[in-house]
């Protein structure tokens, strides 16, 4: 959350300067003109529901967890045949945020010390300024990775074409699409 990134569609900014022992909840319900956008950005067809329930609270002396869930319905187009096929996403939402100039998030790398990184472990903590991190677009980080990259209706085959000339169904369609006959 370093730096100004483009901005995401369901972004919301906690205010983390003064959080409650217990955390703040955030629920972010993403709306119509949200959902196309969260489409277009990922390569969605359409985006039915997108849904993030999370929890932002204190993490050591002066960081912040973020720990919840991200919720969606999305429709996809098949690799092999670019019907639509629906999906669920439930996905949990996991972040450490540490203020830029903690001396916990530079211990390891100015003092010289080792950094031990497990793969199946927590990520690092990033860094964050001011009071607010936005915790939309770190629901939308964990919704990304959700989606299937390569998306297959059940019994779709790559159907090479080389059976005589035969057309398959994929380029059938993929010439369709881009107005050739």
């Amino acid at each position: 959350m370093h730096g100004h990134e483009a901005s995401s569609p369901v972004s919301f900014l906690a205010h983390v300067g003064r959080l409650p022992q217990k955390g703040m909840s955030v629920t972010i319900e993403a709306d119509a003109a949200q959902r196309a956008a969260l489409a277009e950005a990922h390569g969605l067809l359409s985006v039915e529901k997108y849904r993030a329930e999370l929890l932002v609270a204190p993490w050591r002396r002066n960081g912040v967890k973020v720990s919840g869930r991200v919720e969606a319905d999305i429709t996809q187009a098949c690799v092999v045949t670019l019907d639509p096929i629906a999906a669920h996403l439930d996905e949990p939402v996991e972040g450490l945020f540490l203020p830029e100039d903690s001396k916990l998030g530079r211990h390891g790398f100015e003092g010289g010390g080792e950094i031990v990184l497990d793969a199946d472990g927590p990520d690092s903590p990033e860094t964050f300024s001011g009071d607010t991190i936005d915790v939309g677009a770190l629901a939308e980080q964990f919704f990304g990775l959700a989606i299937d990259p390569y998306p297959r209706k059940p019994g779709a085959t790559l159907d090479t074409g080389d059976d005589g000339g035969e057309e398959s169904e994929f380029q059938r369609k993929l010439k369709s699409l881009l107005g050739k006959s």
